[in-house]
């Protein structure tokens, strides 16, 4: 509590901050470089947000979870978690774990059917099969875009099939080898470069060898030299050595003329092969856009084409089954959990009703409409929830935002707490002023629906009734101060018994605290006592 302008805003905006609102450079105080906000939670062991921290790789750390937030003068901003960088986006997902902040003019929760199916699920206990109709949907989908890929793949397979026949079929007849242009090629370049000198080879070995041959001569003269060289071997044997030797190199070209006959003597139609062959592996290399040595590799991949088409309508059959039986178990999750829905929507709407009477809202009925429709499936179901309202008998009911006022709605949003705060809520809930326009009978029963949700969960309250500000554990003044004639500085201060006393009597009484007021400050805070022993 405290007077209006005490800074009750500024500590809500430091929480929303430290919970990963958006900043802004004007929250920042005027000539400083940055202000920073900190916020400490004690966790329960076991608790979400240390498995989060875990998959963000943060170090584990034992104590309190601290997040830190540091927004400077010219609008950037900086997220410490437990000491360690963090994103804006991370400190957001756990602050949402962590505290709801609500006020008259922040019901998300109320306006939104998005979260209203979330919300009756959560109240009904159907969190479980909801995550599991999710995972069916995604199955399902998963199951439709394989069969609708390779749908589409045989389809385009079907399309070439005839021209993959056909090149599957030349190639086959064809019969590439890896390697085999090379080869061709070198054995064509050896045949044309042999035909080219075949006639002066042929003319050697004639010359060598035929009749004009001068062997014959020369080795009949080497014969009779020799049998000649005892009786002038100083004359013959200087002859008859070069002689010798001119004949062996004789012989040895002899042999050298017939072993380059023998290569030649290749058949002209051998030539005329190979040349035919090579020129039609060329043809097809350039015909399929491939090098000649990846024909064998092409045959092969035409050949497996031909074979997943053939096996493709098999496939595709299997796919679609698969589908059909994703899409047969989705459609049974999300049939009970409609089914389930359905039934839990008017002990919700019964449960908030309750909870109006006392807070002047006797003659509004709430109303959890579930409209069920199978051609809307989609991850979260087939259901589309939303809570209505009927502030006056006769009127239609209609959106919460539309139908109800300003009062109203803090009111329905704390009926609405009240009922979902064992399963549907953050373990810290902030009301900003819901008790705005409310008094006397009304703000006693907002402060006994507060105390009662406190006994769940950690409630924080702004209020500015004090009947509210009586039944509260704990009672914190807020109050504004100035330093020097530049600096105000807004103080936290928890106050008890006088003290305390004497804020309620001022909420009571205004500027002027009475006598009157205290006692009745005193009746409100005896009251609390007594009702809590």
């Amino acid at each position: 509590t405290g007077e209006t302008g005490a800074g009750k805003s500024i500590l809500l905006d430091a929480l929303s901050l430290a919970l990963g609102a958006r900043g802004d450079a004007s929250l920042v105080r005027a000539g400083a470089d940055d202000g920073q906000v900190t916020a400490m939670f004690d966790l329960p062991k076991g608790h979400a947000i240390n498995d989060l921290l875990a998959q963000e790789a943060f170090e584990a750390d034992e104590g309190p979870l601290v997040l830190k937030r540091v927004q400077t003068a010219d609008g950037r901003t900086r997220v410490f978690i437990n000491d360690q960088p963090a994103s804006v986006s991370l400190m957001r997902q756990i602050g949402r774990m962590l505290v709801e902040i609500h006020g008259q003019h922040d019901e998300r929760a109320l306006v939104e059917p998005e979260s209203h199916r979330d919300l009756l699920d959560s109240w009904a206990g159907h969190a479980a099969l909801a995550r599991d109709v999710r995972t069916a949907w995604q199955a399902w989908r998963d199951a439709v875009t394989a069969f609708s890929r390779h749908e589409a793949k045989v389809e385009a397979a079907v399309r070439e099939a005839d021209f993959l026949r056909a090149s599957l079929k030349e190639l086959a007849e064809l019969e590439p080898e890896p390697g085999e242009e090379t080869a061709l090629a070198d054995e064509r370049a050896m045949m044309m470069k042999a035909e080219k000198i075949a006639a002066e080879i042929h003319d050697a070995e004639q010359l060598l060898s035929g009749d004009a041959s001068p062997v014959a001569g020369l080795s009949a003269l080497y014969r009779r030299l020799s049998r000649k060289a005892a009786d002038a071997p100083e004359f013959i044997d200087p002859i008859i050595a070069p002689l010798d030797s001119a004949l062996l190199s004789l012989d040895t070209v002899q042999n050298e003329i017939n072993a380059a006959i023998r290569v030649m003597d290749f058949d002209p139609k051998r030539l005329e092969e190979t040349e035919t062959r090579l020129f039609a592996l060329r043809a097809a290399g350039r015909k399929h856009n491939v090098a000649v040595d990846d024909l064998a590799e092409l045959r092969d991949r035409f050949a497996a084409d031909l074979a997943e088409i053939d096996a493709g309508e098999e496939k595709l059959a299997m796919l679609k089954a698969q589908a059909n039986q994703a899409r047969a178990g989705y459609d049974r999750l999300a049939a009970d959990l409609s089914a389930k829905r359905l039934a839990a929507a008017a002990p919700l709407a019964e449960a908030v009703m309750a909870e109006l009477p006392a807070l002047k809202l006797e003659q509004a009925v709430f109303f959890v409409e579930v409209a069920s429709d199978e051609s809307e499936a989609g991850p979260n179901g087939i259901d589309h929830v939303e809570f209505t309202v009927r502030t006056n008998p006769g009127s239609r009911p209609g959106p919460l935002m539309k139908v109800a006022s300003g009062g109203e709605l803090s009111r329905f949003l704390l009926a609405l707490k009240v009922v979902l705060a064992e399963r549907g809520s953050a373990p810290t809930l902030v009301f900003d002023e819901i008790d705005t326009g409310v008094g006397g009978a009304v703000a006693d029963a907002i402060g006994e629906r507060l105390s009662r949700l406190a006994g769940r969960v950690q409630v924080l309250s702004v209020t500015h009734a004090p009947q509210v500000a009586a039944k509260a554990d704990a009672h914190f003044l807020i109050s504004k101060a100035s330093e020097d004639e530049n600096s105000t500085v807004t103080g936290v201060e928890e106050i008890v018994e006088l003290r305390r006393q004497e804020e309620i009597a001022r909420m009571l009484a205004g500027a002027t605290i009475t006598d009157e007021a205290r006692a009745a400050a005193r009746r409100l805070l005896t009251e609390t006592l007594s009702k809590a022993s």
